[in-house]
């Protein structure tokens, strides 16, 4: 079974090169630089954002750092060690109680794509899921059309499960959805030693 909540762990989670934390609102201008990008936001929910759409999407985040029920995302700032920058946010869905079960999901800044950072953040949030919530299954979402995306998900070890067809109406077109899993025992194996 999951660890009971609230999800609070001790903050800055930290890695070599970054330091995973709550936003807070003097992340504006580095959550603006890729919220407002056509190239991040292409396969991600959200829409491009003006300033005033990410400052209200920046006032909810600041809530997110503490999960307290299923149902809840806890999202994290990416931030690069040393530079008080902010690059991207890795989130982790306490979906269910019953099944400890979560969703893993990620954004990072166009100009910071292919140096690993994504990868190690995510590594970071699946230890938080397995080693330290006690998640028995975490899956992922993403659009079929992001090989980047389903790369940095194989590099952390997780597996391809499904491949829906046009499964969603998304951003004006009908599109694929690949969903990719780990289970806790497959990430215990992985990191054993």
């Amino acid at each position: 079974m999951a660890e009971t909540v609230p999800w609070a762990p001790e903050y800055p989670v930290e890695t070599s090169r970054l330091l995973l934390r709550p936003h807070r609102l003097d992340d504006f201008d580095d959550l603006t630089r890729y919220h407002s990008d056509p190239e991040v936001v292409r396969y991600i929910p959200w829409p491009v954002r003006t300033p005033e759409q990410t400052r209200e999407a920046l006032a909810a985040r600041t809530r997110q750092g503490v999960v307290f029920e299923p149902g809840q995302w806890l999202v994290l700032a990416i931030e690069l060690k040393g530079q008080q920058r902010v690059i991207g946010e890795m989130l982790l869905k306490y979906e269910s109680d019953t099944d400890a079960t979560g969703e893993l999901g990620y954004a990072i800044a166009a100009d910071m794509g292919g140096q690993g950072y994504a990868t190690e953040a995510a590594e970071a949030m699946l230890e938080l899921a397995f080693g330290r919530f006690g998640l028995h299954r975490v899956i992922a979402r993403l659009d079929a059309r992001n090989g980047a995306s389903a790369a940095l998900l194989r590099r952390v070890g997780m597996r391809q499960e499904a491949h829906h067809r046009e499964d969603e109406f998304f951003k004006g077109e009908w599109t694929d959805t690949l969903v990719f899993a780990m289970l806790a025992d497959e990430w215990r194996a992985a990191h054993e030693g």
